[in-house]
């Protein structure tokens, strides 16, 4: 397979998942995905895309940015949005062939990208999560960097959860071995469910616990009730739901996915006007760390931002974005802006893995670790 000598067919995609209505055009979100084939019509690549009116459901911050321009006179929306939507996980957005080639379908693929963006007029270009590998490679394509931070939890192969508390600093582990105890001391059972073991029923319930939280924080359910039994359906034993149940009732649930050697804490959610001390760091951190020794995996990624998450054996790692601005004076501003903010949160990860909850040699291997 070879491109030819008249180059790759590059076209757009606007189809949609008709059955979830999960990312549509109604909610902001109009794909317009990117695929490259040869001229026998073999795909080379693809490239996830979207047409955005706003910057919800992409855990990369720039609403500074569109107001900066909104107050120059300017329009920052739409804008070029390359991403897995609601997903902060850091993985390959350009998905490329591997042929003796890739490197050059990579290039084209990203002049393809700058070029819909300048002949749309559009105001930006947003590649986030992609591997570090993209990033210093598209930074030699005109993309700025940015750097952001989350909060990983990583498996020292431990046999059980106490091995993994015998890591930490003994204030940290009595802490810990305390919020656990309220569990039981309320009353409430928790479960870990995957594949035929999760119902109909408790998609429903957790699909309640969903909107309840997105109700409680001011922000939009993107998710419908049918994509989290379509979710359910289709993914098997890749998909891990923790229950807390009082008695016969499910009053909370914790939704994670697990893909390679990583488990993806992704939702929360509970009854509403429901309180239980210390369930959500229950459901949401612990069960995913007793699942991860159990599974034998090595990673758990459990989201976006929160810094309580430290305290609990979750440790800063970094995360990377690029972002291709048209307009030179805007790009030049911030680009001053994220060499700035980069200098802050390579300082802040470096703070907290210095004062993190673990003894000192454990800590120290996972500051090496950070800065490698």
């Amino acid at each position: 397979m070879s491109l030819g000598s008249s180059g790759p067919m590059i076209s757009s995609s606007n189809g949609t998942c008709s059955s979830c209505k999960s990312k549509v055009e109604e909610t902001g979100w109009m794909p317009r995905h990117m695929i490259v084939k040869d001229e026998c019509e073999n795909i080379l690549g693809v490239v996830p895309l979207y047409l955005k009116s706003h910057s919800y459901g992409e855990f990369v911050f720039d609403h500074s940015w569109a107001d900066a321009y909104y107050n120059f006179g300017a329009r920052y929306y739409p804008k070029l949005q390359c991403c897995v939507p609601f997903t902060p996980v850091t993985g390959p957005r350009i998905l490329i062939r591997n042929t003796s080639f890739k490197d050059q379908v990579f290039d084209i693929m990203v002049s393809a990208l700058k070029e819909l963006a300048a002949k749309s007029q559009l105001s930006s270009l947003h590649i986030t999560f992609p591997s570090e590998n993209e990033w210093q490679k598209l930074k030699e394509g005109g993309f700025l960097q940015r750097i952001g931070m989350q909060y990983h939890w990583k498996n020292r192969n431990y046999k059980n959860f106490d091995e993994f508390l015998m890591d930490m600093k003994q204030s940290k582990r009595k802490n810990i071995r305390q919020e656990r105890k309220k569990i039981s001391v309320q009353n409430l059972t928790m479960k870990r469910l995957r594949g035929y073991e999760i119902t109909a029923r408790h998609w429903d319930t957790f699909y309640n616990f969903y909107r309840n939280t997105t109700d409680n924080k001011w922000g939009t359910p993107y998710l419908t009730r049918e994509f989290f039994h379509k979710m359910g359906s289709k993914m098997g034993d890749q998909v891990l739901l923790v229950v807390a149940e009082e008695g016969e009732e499910l009053v909370a649930g914790a939704l994670n996915l697990i893909g390679g050697d990583t488990l993806f804490g992704r939702l929360w959610g509970c009854q509403p006007r429901a309180y239980y001390p210390s369930l959500h760091f229950e459901a949401c951190y612990y069960q995913a760390i007793e699942a991860a020794i159990e599974l034998n995996l090595n990673t758990v990624e459990a989201g976006a931002q929160g810094e309580h998450k430290i305290q609990r054996g979750y440790m800063p790692v970094t995360t990377y974005s690029c972002h291709y601005l048209i307009n030179t004076s805007f790009r030049k501003a911030i680009e001053d802006f994220l060499v700035r903010e980069s200098t802050q949160v390579r300082l802040v990860t470096k703070l907290l893995h210095e004062s993190g909850p673990f003894k000192e040699g454990i800590q120290q291997i996972q500051e090496n670790e950070a800065l490698t």
